[in-house]
């Protein structure tokens, strides 16, 4: 359904994107950024789900300036492999690449980003950072919680799971209650739960999520 693309940063730097168009006029542009394990089949579905709603999708591969075409499963080994590129990319280099895909995503009208694991994380930052935006939905980013004071200078809405060890519930609560003009919704699930090839995938909290998301990007994109 999509194709690749490629996209140059504000410094120069090049990088690969999944592309993923709507069948008619799009509504909107969505900008997908990826967990820890690349630009993988999981996220080029997410992207082609978004598209199959009328959104122009692009999801930036996001490891590109450590390593070009990184599409890693969800074996201990990939995570491992997966942590480790992240470890390489700074948040500025997340907020160039992701705005070279909002720029690319703005020609289909107002922009929304949605990021999944490490992705929520960079979803959070850009709500602040990265200009273009008209909204923001993290998912159970890790780091969020160290970045609480982080003032999104568009609508979010946050998703996360209340089993999720590594994003301790009472911290979400928290969040919410500092972030209380934004939508962080809490679900009986684990981190990760809306990807369907792993082993947390919930899919009542996956399918809530993910209509709550669409209603907001209609809202805030069209």
């Amino acid at each position: 359904m999509g194709k690749m693309i490629e996209l140059t940063a504000s410094d120069g730097q090049r990088l690969s994107a999944y592309r993923a168009d709507p069948a008619g006029k799009p509504r909107g542009g969505i900008v997908v950024i990826q967990e820890i394990f690349g630009v993988n089949s999981h996220i080029k579905s997410v992207a082609d789900g978004f598209a199959a709603d009328g959104y122009l999708a692009i999801a930036p591969a996001m490891f590109d300036r450590v390593q070009k075409n990184v599409d890693l499963g969800y074996s201990p080994q990939d995570i491992e492999k997966g942590r480790d590129i992240r470890a390489r990319i700074t948040t500025d280099m997340a907020m160039k690449d992701s705005e070279a895909a909002v720029k690319a995503a703005a020609a289909a009208g107002k922009v929304g980003i949605v990021g999944y694991c490490w992705g929520g994380f960079v979803a959070w930052m850009a709500a602040a950072k990265v200009p273009g935006l008209a909204c923001a939905v993290p998912y159970y980013g890790g780091g969020i919680l160290d970045n609480a004071d982080l003032q999104p200078k568009v609508p979010l809405m946050g998703h996360f799971g209340d089993k999720d060890a590594h994003i301790p519930v009472e911290g979400v609560k928290k969040l919410a209650q500092k972030h209380n003009k934004q939508q962080i919704f809490i679900y009986a699930a684990d981190h990760g739960f809306n990807c369907d090839q792993r082993g947390s995938y919930n899919a009542p909290a996956a399918k809530q999520a993910r209509s709550r998301t669409l209603e907001f990007f209609r809202k805030h994109l069209g």
